[in-house]
């Protein structure tokens, strides 16, 4: 499931590449999505706007079709530019911590509203997995 932070980069690209077509909003976008896309059902203004507006991501059928009418990869409508060549994750020094995101944060308040017997289950299972990644 794409986090806020992937939905709003995917918000900006979108916006960046109706605007170069003079596209205004929702309900134009959706009007000449509809033109375009061979699907089920029609894009409603609503659901144009929530792409817009970083809300919701389309599925898979419906980013080929915005790829292709906009002339870019959907791959890179969808996720982005990929990592420079060469860049690579560095490891963190042992006692770093990685940056507090809000996407951490809403994670760990989540992992703190379980049920105790459930959290320590959890916990668990992340060490099992920490310490398997070490080998």
């Amino acid at each position: 499931m794409p986090t806020s932070k992937e939905k709003s980069a995917f918000a900006k690209r979108l916006q960046d590449q109706i605007a170069r077509k003079n596209i205004k909003g929702g309900t134009q976008l959706a009007r000449q999505f509809n033109l375009l896309h061979r699907g089920e059902a029609p894009v409603s203004p609503q659901t144009a706007h929530k792409w817009l507006t970083g809300r919701t991501i389309p599925t898979p059928d419906k980013l080929q079709t915005l790829a292709d009418w906009l002339g870019v990869g959907v791959h890179w409508l969808h996720y982005g530019p990929p990592p420079p060549v060469g860049a690579k994750s560095k490891p963190l020094a042992p006692g770093e911590k990685y940056p507090l995101t809000p996407e951490a944060i809403e994670l760990a308040s989540k992992i703190e509203a379980l049920d105790p017997k459930d959290r320590h289950f959890l916990e668990e299972f992340v060490e099992r997995l920490y310490d398997t990644g070490k080998e």
